[in-house]
């Protein structure tokens, strides 16, 4: 999850102000974490503890406000009796890379990410969106080819991931539904060839930088690890409830 957290961090400064390449400073001192960071870390949270999605995103949201969020998760965070609003906007694939590490089945996977989506975005596109980012995760952990990554989850869920990022990064624009931004962070990882290689592809596309290279990072996190200076320099962007929450769910995927 933390790979998730490092997309987030080094794509904030290019949410806004997109940059068409992958020649960039990686950290930057304006860098910061996003509502992507704090319910990638919300998710782990319900994961670990066994509370419901609802009042897990609903607690870490309060007490991290000014984060990011969108006009109906921001209203949703403060329901008396929160309910889905039919989104299908990708910020149910940005927090659920944690469901990725901690299942070992491609059905529960699919379960869980479907779970963890529908407490807002009960569209079938956001449902979509969170089980092939969370299934990309779940297949690059357990070893699966880049090319065959791309033929199940393209076969799985109709998304076409035969385009490059040649092609797509000319014509892309801003695009927060699942449909518009899953399949361009998943393809940005497809063409990776380490970690940080992946989280600078998937900037390079444009759009909603952050949340592409949440999504982007979570899966190249299974892929190709974290290499641990990467891991350093993002601790110092966080709380330190979000870095004990990270290192206790790593225990807690490893059986610790």
């Amino acid at each position: 999850m933390l790979g998730a957290i490092i997309g987030d961090i080094v794509g904030s400064v290019y949410e806004w102000n997109n940059i068409k390449t992958t020649q960039f400073p990686f950290f930057q001192p304006d860098c910061f974490f996003t509502d992507d960071s704090v319910l990638t870390v919300a998710t782990a949270s319900a994961l670990m503890s066994g509370k419901g999605y609802p009042e897990t995103y609903q607690d870490f949201s309060r007490r991290y406000p000014g984060r990011g969020y969108g006009g109906n998760f921001s209203d949703w965070i403060y329901a008396q009796d929160p309910q889905p609003y039919n989104s299908w906007g990708n910020g149910s694939a940005m927090r659920v890379s944690p469901v990725g590490f901690a299942f070992d089945s491609v059905e529960a996977v699919l379960e869980e990410a479907k779970r963890s989506a529908e407490v807002t975005h009960n569209h079938p596109e956001g449902i979509k969106g969170a089980q092939a980012a969370a299934l990309a995760v779940l297949l690059a952990r357990q070893g699966v080819s880049q090319d065959k990554i791309r033929t199940e989850i393209s076969t799985r869920f109709g998304y076409d991931l035969d385009r490059t990022l040649a092609e797509i990064r000319p014509v892309y624009t801003y695009d927060v539904s699942c449909q518009g931004s899953v399949p361009e962070a998943i393809i940005a990882f497809l063409e990776a060839t380490d970690f940080e290689d992946a989280i600078r592809k998937a900037i390079s596309i444009g759009g909603d930088s952050d949340t592409i290279a949440c999504i982007t990072g979570g899966i190249a996190e299974a892929a190709f690890g974290v290499p641990e200076e990467i891991a350093e320099q993002a601790y110092g962007y966080l709380p330190d409830e979000f870095i004990q929450i990270v290192e206790k769910f790593y225990a807690f995927v490893n059986g610790e």
